[in-house]
């Protein structure tokens, strides 16, 4: 293939984009800052689960506490009936000692749903302290995964907006380049990644090999406008003065 050397020097320019362009795309595949947001969403999910549960069984609980708190009070209300009845003098003599009798009953049983009724509070008391404190964490937590968002955005922002100037600059280069020397280019950068290097003291920019012997003056006796590639990873090798020859 021919090719004017100023059409095969605009390769290292495309080069060198395409080079920037796969940094910035590992950069994004790899961003710090989106790899710190995941860690602490997955901390925020789990505490967010977390919180749920500790609500849920509060709120369990709080349903206990209003049973045992029902149970006691309808205790409290027969007792206070029968010894109104009892202070009244109400029924007859076998009907009021029943009553007396039924009183000390309920008084036991009146003793014994007031202590379910503590052990029951107590344990509302500690679920209403968890979800207090979870829901600080949780709102804590909010904080540094909005932080972490931010951070994650503006990252990829500025790589888009990096890859962007570099998709102009591309598009400018390429148009410099010419139809048939940029399709070699792209079939050869789309199997090695590169598509064209610089040679440098009689040293491939692509693949780092030195070219020595009959490939070295195959390479400095072809005509000027003669597109050359390296023998060893088949890219173009783009000749300057600081090629050696």
């Amino acid at each position: 293939m021919k090719a004017d050397p100023s059409r095969q020097w605009r390769l290292l320019d495309l080069a060198a984009i395409d080079t920037r362009v796969a940094q910035l795309a590992h950069r994004r595949a790899n961003l710090p800052q989106a790899r710190e947001h995941d860690e602490i969403a997955a901390r925020f999910s789990a505490l967010d689960d977390e919180l749920v549960r500790a609500m849920t069984a509060r709120d369990d609980v709080q349903r206990e506490v209003n049973r045992s708190e029902a149970a006691v009070q309808q205790v409290r209300d027969r007792a206070a009936r029968n010894q109104s009845r009892l202070d009244a003098g109400q029924g007859s003599a076998k009907e009021l000692q029943a009553m007396q009798h039924e009183l000390g009953s309920l008084a036991r049983r009146q003793a014994e749903l007031e202590d379910e009724q503590l052990e029951v509070m107590e344990r509302a008391e500690g679920l209403d302290a968890d979800v207090a404190r979870l829901e600080g964490e949780h709102e804590t937590m909010r904080g540094q995964v909005e932080q972490a968002v931010a951070a994650r955005d503006a990252a990829l922002a500025e790589i888009a907006t990096e890859e962007d100037d570099l998709g102009r600059r591309r598009a400018n280069v390429a148009g410099g380049v010419g139809e048939d020397l940029l399709a070699l280019y792209e079939k050869i950068r789309a199997q090695t990644g590169i598509g064209a290097a610089e040679l440098v003291q009689r040293r491939c920019g692509g693949c780092r090999l030195e070219i020595m012997g009959a490939d070295l003056r195959r390479i400095a006796q072809a005509p000027d406008d003669e597109v050359v590639r390296c023998e060893e990873c088949r890219r173009i090798l783009v000749r300057t003065a600081e090629s050696g020859l």
